[in-house]
């Protein structure tokens, strides 16, 4: 007995009407959704983390839906299926084996949307050395773009159990020690306010004493003899910044500005250097006739 899957032309038509319809549809909505986040972000300031996934949430719907009812119409579908039913139980076995890494991966994709151990745009460092910013956290993976701006793709299974850094949960400041030696006979009070001046007056700094620190007198930036070395005393000062970016700036800006402060106010910072002794004895006889 021949098969008819689709049947009449009919049936045809109004299945790749709704195919098409579900398409077209799953489209309209992300290009709404993707304008709506992008002003959402910028002008509220809001987390585009639950936003994001909620649009991968409804398109998923709209596909299930749509290509559900669209063979739902099909006067052979059910035929279809009831000669499937003899291999149903192997097959549920199968799907059940393919299916439960996707669950997994769906289930914590939710959970990370849920308790946000980081959201997107956080900078994350994962056990395995990669580091990049969370640009999307989609239902079965997750999204990271490193330095390179190469995409590292984890599934949300693998990254909910995994130990990872973020290093802009609760609080963005980044602190840079700022480390330089100075000679044992220069004045180490003196080259102390030297960094802590020149800290404190670059624009990038950021206070980082809390109410209570304040309250107590504590400096704001401290500055520190942390080592008296073989040819230096190591001196080194705690700055502050708002992020990563600016963190790095202000480290680059503050050695070579405390570099000439050093210079103008005679601290000298050692240096490796070699003496070479000549006997001068030796010199004489090499330079005598017949020797």
């Amino acid at each position: 007995m021949e098969l008819k899957l689709f049947g009449d032309l009919e049936t045809l038509l109004t299945f790749s009407a709704i195919i098409g319809i579900t398409i077209a549809l799953s489209w309209a909505f992300n290009f709404v959704a993707r304008r709506y986040i992008r002003q959402a972000v910028h002008k509220l300031n809001a987390d585009p983390t639950n936003y994001q996934f909620i649009r991968h949430l409804v398109t998923a719907l709209i596909y299930l839906v749509g290509v559900g009812w669209a063979f739902l119409i099909l006067p052979g579908f059910k035929t279809v299926a009831n000669s499937l039913l003899a291999g149903a139980g192997i097959a549920a076995v199968v799907a059940g084996l393919a299916s439960q890494q996707v669950l997994s991966n769906l289930m914590s994709g939710l959970f990370l949307v849920l308790f946000k151990p980081f959201r997107v745009n956080d900078r994350l460092k994962l056990k395995d050395g990669f580091t990049g910013v969370v640009e999307d956290i989609t239902l079965r993976h997750t999204v990271l773009r490193d330095l390179e701006n190469n995409r590292i793709i984890v599934p949300n299974g693998v990254i909910s159990n995994e130990i990872i850094v973020n290093t802009n949960l609760s609080d963005n400041r980044v602190c840079r020690f700022i480390d330089i030696g100075i000679s044992y006979g220069s004045d180490i009070d003196k080259a102390i306010g030297i960094i802590r001046d020149e800290v404190l007056n670059h624009p990038l700094h950021v206070d980082p004493r809390t109410p209570e620190q304040l309250e107590a007198g504590k400096e704001e930036v401290e500055v520190r003899v942390v080592a008296l070395a073989e040819s230096s005393v190591n001196l080194r000062a705690w700055a502050w910044a708002e992020d990563t970016p600016k963190a790095f700036n202000l480290y680059c800006d503050l050695l070579r500005s405390i570099k000439l402060r050093f210079d103008a106010e005679g601290i000298e910072i050692p240096f490796p250097q070699r003496k070479l002794w000549i006997d001068p004895i030796r010199v004489v006889q090499a330079a005598a006739p017949g020797s």
